[in-house]
């Protein structure tokens, strides 16, 4: 029994030395250092769970869409669909003017933009708007323009189908359809609407005021007031051939200009 006992001392003896006696173990280089980190307790280069706001495996709120829900990729689609709508809109700024308004101590100055917009196919609009500063002016009158755009028959998509007058208070003004190559015959105000509207041949002429606000108006009352064949014909109940054949044209002509009619 004591044999036992002292071999059995002496064991233990031996593997409380040898546990004192081992020494850790040390990487040649640090890459094996790194592998053996990553291996016991993962890549700490990598990041772990939710993560915060920069990262994560479902990103925070600067990450994109790899990352997770970040607010990035939202705001990145948001731009392409502002860029979308606004595409194709052209904007005339035609008139800005100081206006000033009288408070208690003295007067309160600020601007008014008169702008107008088209697409250049036969839509247009104006707008105005004030503000104590001029690009917000401008924007204000814009976001008006776009909301009152009004749609103009064109014939064949560069000029007027037919003469016409529009007046509103002491402005006048007398729009001609043209023959190709004459080109924008118009001053000031007027030329704006067309370039917008997408007219490229009219021949114009306005009496009266030069107050930008009232031409402007004019012409679109002029401009309201056109018609084409198609809508007289659709409200008549008769076939566009047979209005434009009552001028002393031959069927055939007429037809082939019924065909060539878009709107």
């Amino acid at each position: 029994m004591m044999a036992d006992e002292n071999t059995t001392n002496e064991a233990t003896a031996e593997t409380q030395n040898a546990v004192v006696n081992e020494k850790p173990a040390i990487a040649d280089t640090p890459s094996e250092a790194a592998d053996t980190q990553s291996a016991e307790s993962g890549d700490p280069t990598q990041p772990r769970g939710r993560g915060g706001r920069g990262g994560g495996d479902r990103g925070g709120r600067g990450g994109n869409r790899d990352g997770g829900r970040g607010r990035g990729g939202r705001d990145g689609r948001r731009d392409n669909r502002r860029e979308e709508e606004d595409d194709g809109i052209i904007e005339k700024l035609v008139h800005i003017n100081r206006v000033s308004k009288t408070v208690k101590g003295g007067k309160r100055f600020g601007f008014a933009a008169l702008v107008v917009v088209g697409d250049g196919s036969g839509r247009v609009g104006f707008g105005h708007g004030k503000a104590r500063e001029v690009p917000e002016a401008i924007t204000k009158a814009t976001a008006s323009a776009k909301k009152k755009m009004i749609r103009v028959p064109l014939k064949e998509g560069r000029t007027l189908h037919h003469d016409g007058k529009g007046r509103f208070g002491a402005g006048k003004v007398n729009v001609r359809s043209a023959p190709a190559g004459t080109g924008i015959i118009a001053g000031g105000p007027m030329r704006a609407v067309f370039e917008s509207l997408g007219v490229a041949d009219v021949v114009t002429k306005s009496v009266g005021t030069s107050n930008p606000y009232n031409m402007i108006r004019a012409t679109f009352a002029a401009l309201q007031d056109q018609t084409s064949p198609k809508s007289v014909a659709q409200r008549r109940g008769k076939k566009v051939a047979d209005l434009l054949g009552r001028g002393g044209a031959s069927e055939t002509e007429a037809e082939a200009d019924a065909l060539a009619i878009t709107e």
